[in-house]
């Protein structure tokens, strides 16, 4: 399986909630991101197999190393771009749209750069 875009998507979801609460289960998942059911056992079934995610004999699902990993550099770039969007002047809303769209495509190279500038932007507040 490639680490598509909805499969970014899920891991962010599941770090984002495993920060939140204690366990993760799949239903927190199909709130969270409006999915249904039956379309998150699917993609998790893959992702448990490709070594991404685990899921204990209680359900609880946690991201292996892999999987964290992934997660974390999104998240990563959805946080980044959120907070220097608003900071050009876009709306809160609006700003996390475009991070989450922008997040997957947008080159390593590029987003390091725009992490570093808006770093020396902050700082010089």
């Amino acid at each position: 399986m490639a680490i598509t875009e909805a499969v970014e998507n899920y891991l962010e979801t599941i770090l984002i909630l495993s920060q939140k609460q204690p366990d993760v289960h799949a239903i927190d998942i199909c709130s969270y991101l409006g999915y249904s059911r039956p379309t998150v056992s699917i993609i998790l079934k893959k992702m448990k197999d490709e070594g991404l995610v685990t899921v204990d004999d209680d359900n609880h699902i946690r991201l292996t190393d892999t999987g964290k990993d992934v997660a974390e550099r999104i998240y990563d770039r959805h946080t980044v771009l959120t907070d220097l969007f608003i900071c050009l002047g876009v709306n809160r809303d609006v700003a996390a749209e475009d991070a989450c769209m922008v997040e997957h495509d947008i080159s390593d190279e590029t987003f390091e750069c725009l992490k570093a500038h808006y770093k020396k932007l902050s700082e010089g507040k």
